[in-house]
């Protein structure tokens, strides 16, 4: 498979070499500064951390409203747990599969490297007519869009702004919708274990995973939730004791991995086992589909000296039992989801003796990303946990009068035979802030398609590339 448009991908190497984790950007920073300025171009950072390089228009092109292309320049960085790799250290190891690029057990990093590469190359490059153009790499946006949040509201000073954040080439992004995270803390004391237990640890993993958004209407199961069901319902049928859980990772993935670590009493060792091997099986059946490489493994280890106590275990397992994951209701305007929640992360911190429960919640509708907050923080007050609902972030709504979206539809259709489609995504992009910093924003999201995000399945489709940079180059040439 060629590697097209060669500008593009090349730049894309350059970006796979630097670390990016979120809130760890500085390497990054520096990176996109001296590449500016090794251009000769006007380049600056923000106080948060945000970056802007301008490129004046081409000859003939002076008059033209300023463009902005933005994307960001964090990655989400998950491995596969038999993988050795250093995000804070090591290049991303790509490779191509057939019509696609993969990374060797780790996140792509082409949410949105390959945004960002789009960019530099166009910055580089010499023979593209454009108006005006502010290229702008954000950071932190998977984390929290602290980066979006924190830019001042002079920052950029385009009439257009197009995303480079998007995963499905061929689908022009007109809206998005907001969320925001809500954390439950449940404090425990350590009893010590019962004589005669037989310890086991649990572990569900292999599953397929993605966007904790995009994805969670595909049917793909969360491991927390599968784990607490096999808790929950131990916990009815034997005297369970709970002595560990680590399970989940980030606040927007869909949660491929779980473990606890559970003792029985050795009497009831065998029934555990039995117990184990019948649910792996109707859950097997349940996901047939979207779970075709899941893993149930049980195995014996060492004896803890004490458990988590009895009563915290069965307020945490009752309460994750209940607590809602998955879509919640669907638009009533457009063929998409609108209210969703994902229980993304559940682990025992032992230095402070808590347990740490993450959760996050999606809408297009504020009032109904409020209500589903509400709703998960609910089950955690009544099982006396510690609940904290972060303030989000917005929305953005679609503006049925965008110019910018009229020149994308007409040149799309032009250069490819064929309509685009024009949607929304149930994903927070930073468009959504940037639509209160900077009403007069007129703003559409582009890229090319990607698959497995924010998990080592991560993969991008190599010929949309292509596709995705000629349509670039037609409306920042007709805008």
């Amino acid at each position: 498979m060629i590697l097209q448009p060669k500008s593009v991908f090349d730049c894309f190497a350059q970006v796979n070499k630097v670390p990016r984790p979120s809130k760890r950007e500085e390497r990054m920073i520096q990176f996109l500064l001296d590449f500016g300025k090794g251009l000769g171009l006007e380049t600056r950072r923000d106080e948060v951390g945000n970056v802007i390089i301008r490129k004046p228009a081409t000859p003939g092109m002076e008059n033209r409203p300023t463009v902005v292309l933005q994307s960001h320049m964090d990655m989400v960085c998950e491995k596969n747990a038999d993988v050795a790799f250093d995000f804070d250290k090591d290049a991303i190891q790509t490779y191509v599969d057939g019509e696609w690029m993969r990374a060797k057990g780790t996140t792509l990093g082409a949410d949105d490297g390959i945004g960002v590469a789009m960019e530099m190359a166009l910055l580089a490059a010499s023979d593209i007519k454009h108006g005006p153009i502010e290229c702008v790499f954000t950071r932190d946006e998977e984390t929290g869009l602290t980066g979006a949040e924190g830019m001042g509201s002079d920052f950029m000073t385009g009439q257009y702004l197009i995303n480079l954040d998007s995963e499905d080439e061929g689908e022009i992004f007109v809206s998005c919708a907001g969320g925001c995270r809500t954390a439950a803390t449940f404090h425990y004391e350590e009893e010590t274990t019962p004589e005669g237990m037989f310890f086991a640890e649990l572990c569900i993993k292999g599953l397929t995973g993605g966007h904790s958004g995009d994805d969670i209407d595909k049917k793909r199961a969360n491991a927390n939730k599968l784990l607490v069901r096999f808790l929950y319902m131990q916990m009815k049928k034997t005297t369970l004791r709970l002595a560990d859980i680590q399970a989940g990772g980030l606040h927007n993935a869909i949660p491929r991995e779980a473990r606890a670590v559970v003792a029985v009493p050795f009497a009831q060792k065998e029934a555990l086992r039995v117990d184990w091997n019948l649910f792996a099986a109707d859950v097997e059946e349940e996901f047939r589909v979207t779970e075709p490489s899941m893993q149930f493994l049980l195995e014996s280890t060492e004896a803890w000296p004490t458990v988590i106590d009895r009563n915290t275990a069965e307020r945490l397992i009752l309460a994750l039992q209940g607590v809602d994951n998955g879509v919640f209701a669907f638009s009533q305007d457009i063929e998409l989801v609108e209210t969703s929640t994902n229980l993304a992360s559940i682990h025992r911190m032992p230095e402070t003796k808590t347990i740490e429960v993450n959760s996050s919640q999606r809408s297009s509708l504020l009032s109904a990303r409020h209500n589903m907050s509400n709703t998960v923080s609910a089950v955690f007050e009544l099982a006396g946990a510690e609940v904290f609902i972060g303030e989000g972030y917005p929305g953005w709504k679609m503006n049925p009068d965008s110019q910018l979206l009229k020149v994308a539809v007409e040149e799309y259709r032009r250069l490819f035979g064929k309509e685009p489609v024009v949607r929304g995504i149930h994903a927070g992009l930073e468009c959504g802030l940037f639509s209160e910093k900077y009403p007069q924003l007129d703003m559409i999201s582009i890229g090319p398609t990607l698959r497995g995000v924010h998990s080592p399945d991560e993969k991008l489709l190599i010929p949309t590339v292509d596709m995705v940079w000629q349509h670039l180059l037609a409306i920042l040439e007709r805008i």
